[in-house]
């Protein structure tokens, strides 16, 4: 379990076992703070707790004086490891609320006879888990837990129903049956003697709008909060790189970073091929390095490159996902010279939610009732899941061989997270993007294809202060129909040059659709087939008249419906029919 997934930490490694309780815990290492010490798993003076942990805690210095003031003594100089492991034993998972970073983590308590597991408040760091007939496993990585003889690899098809539709596997089940995921600001404690989980959670994204702060004062306040996040956030005994497109996120970081006298490396990704010219953002991202006077780095993806990287990065990724792919080149080169690397993800969900809210405000306008009640399954079904997602729940269960039955309809469960959460619309929109898509594909992404680099990336706008003031902010100041992240752009303009205020928001995408009929068309073919779709048995052959082919001809663009099948067949290939063990270049 622990070798397979060791490109997570390279540096050390190490095995604690209590043959008593049959309990086995094993821990890889990025060494990046007390790079001398923090060796892994780590025990209590007196044998009583075990921690395994991966992740960063950038309050740590403010917690250890804290615990000092209550008289613990620290045995290293300055590792968050014993921090966490001694915030633990004196205040259990009371303590999970004040750390602020990335963090999964397990918890052997030897008298209590028990496990106790914890996931980050926003599931910045993945944390797998399977329950089966007595026996307990968690892991960072999926692939660990394929390791173990009693994991069948049989594919959930709840979870592949919802794919189809996001391009990526949401919530709290896995792609593999069986396997779940331990959910964001949750912990779970195992009872060795009752082998039962059991799931708790200890926090929450909740709206609480301050109605009394101008919007001057809120622009002043994020650009102190980030400027604050970034500099925690870019603590590290070792030094650090910046990720940087051609967006107002990643630069606000740089300018964060250079302005506080950080001398910054930055590497960009663009596209130089025929008709790519509109993806590509290299300009905007050398403008930002010029104002900062970075050590900039430029990197040109072509689709010979991605197609000799794709079946490295299905391996590293661990479930199907369909969406763009462009930062594992970035990750790669930025791997070659740092172990840290600072990213914009999370700016989007924090401010202005790619304007994914508007027609569902247009709707409840429409009825002349400004209550986000009025907003029921139907009306979120059209103005929101069938106008931003890529496959319909209907066009699923007609394509499906079985019609998808017993799966929920994946409108409905986004519904489900939308009608729970509080405030208006932009608001519970907020609200469902920060509880599915951004940890269950773009951190989760993030993670895996840094990670498979060997490299920490780390997102500042997900500081606990940063998240925690963005849920403060009123909507309407939040975020704007006409300019979705002004408050943002207003706060943080003096560090950004005049070509990021005015660009038109892109995205950080590669021109999947033009490759496919290219370079990419062969690989298509062969997984795509109507033989293949058919022997498989999940989607009809169907599939390939309807998109496949008419994208292929060029009568039609498929690009996310057959990008996205072609990810979960070459997952499947990958996993399922080689039950591959190590990465395909090894």
């Amino acid at each position: 379990m622990n070798a397979i997934q060791q490109h997570r930490g390279p540096d050390d490694s190490g095995v604690f076992r209590a043959r008593a309780a049959d309990l086995a815990m094993a821990a890889g290492r990025l060494a990046i703070v007390d790079i001398a010490g923090g060796h892994q798993p780590l025990t209590s003076d007196d044998g009583r707790y075990t921690l395994v942990y991966n992740g960063e805690i950038y309050n740590a210095p403010e917690l250890r004086r804290a615990l000092e003031s209550r008289g613990e003594v620290f045995a290293t100089a300055h590792s968050d490891t014993e921090l966490v492991l001694r915030a633990l034993m004196r205040d259990g998972r009371a303590s999970l609320s004040r750390l602020n970073g990335m963090f999964a983590l397990a918890l052997y308590d030897r008298e209590a006879g028990e496990i106790l597991c914890a996931r980050d408040r926003l599931g910045i760091k993945p944390l797998y888990y399977t329950d089966q007939a007595g026996r307990f496993a968690f892991a960072s990585e999926l692939k660990s837990l394929l390791t173990l003889p009693f994991v069948a690899r049989n594919v959930d098809r709840q979870s592949l129903f919802h794919y189809l539709s996001l391009m990526y596997v949401p919530g709290e089940e896995s792609i593999i049956a069986g396997v779940r995921r331990l959910p964001p600001g949750c912990s779970l404690t195992w009872r060795i003697a009752d082998r039962t989980p059991c799931v708790e959670r200890w926090w929450r994204p909740e709206h609480r709008p301050d109605e009394t702060i101008g919007v001057d004062d809120w622009s002043k306040r994020v650009r102190e909060t980030l400027a604050a996040a970034v500099g925690r956030w870019s603590i590290a005994d070792v030094p650090i790189a910046c990720s940087l497109s051609g967006g107002i996120d990643s630069a606000s970081i740089v300018g964060s970073l250079a302005e506080r006298g950080a001398r910054v490396e930055t590497f960009s990704l663009g596209f130089t091929g025929p008709a790519e010219e509109a993806w590509n953002e290299l300009p905007l991202a050398r403008a930002v390095a010029r104002r900062w006077g970075t050590r900039h780095h430029e990197l040109v993806l072509d689709a010979r490159r991605l197609l000799d990287d794709l079946p490295d990065m299905v391996w590293h990724l661990d479930e199907p996902y369909g969406g763009g792919l462009p930062s594992w080149l970035v990750f790669k080169r930025m791997s070659e010279s740092f172990k840290v690397g600072l990213t914009g993800t999370g700016g989007d969900e924090l401010f202005g939610n790619y304007g994914k809210w508007l027609a569902l405000e247009e709707s409840v306008a429409a009825a002349s009732n400004d209550a986000v009640e009025f907003i029921g399954r139907a009306t979120f079904r059209r103005a929101f899941f069938d106008h931003h997602y890529y496959l319909g729940d209907e066009d699923k269960r007609s394509l499906m061989v079985d019609g998808a039955t017993g799966c929920t309809d994946t409108s409905d469960y986004l519904f489900e997270r939308f009608a729970a959460a509080g405030g208006g619309v932009r608001d519970r929109v907020a609200v469902t993007d920060m509880t599915t898509q951004l940890p269950d594909e773009f951190l989760m992404m993030t993670d895996r294809l840094s990670m498979a680099h060997g490299l920490e990336a780390r997102t500042p706008f997900l500081d606990n202060d940063m998240v925690d003031l963005a849920l403060s902010i009123p909507a309407s100041l939040r975020t704007d129909p006409d300019d979705l992240k002004g408050l943002l752009r207003r706060a943080v303009e003096p560090l950004l040059p005049a070509e990021i205020l005015t660009a038109p928001k892109r995205g950080f995408v590669v021109p999947l659709g033009l490759w496919m009929r290219g370079p990419l068309r062969p690989l298509c073919e062969h997984l795509l087939s109507p033989r293949r779709l058919r022997e498989q048995g999940f989607v009809a052959p169907a599939f390939h008249a309807r998109y496949v082919g008419p994208h292929m001809e060029g009568t039609a663009d498929h690009t996310s419906r057959v990008w996205s099948m072609l990810m979960f067949q070459m997952w499947h290939d990958t996993f399922i029919d080689r039950a591959a063990a190590a990465a395909p270049d090894s």
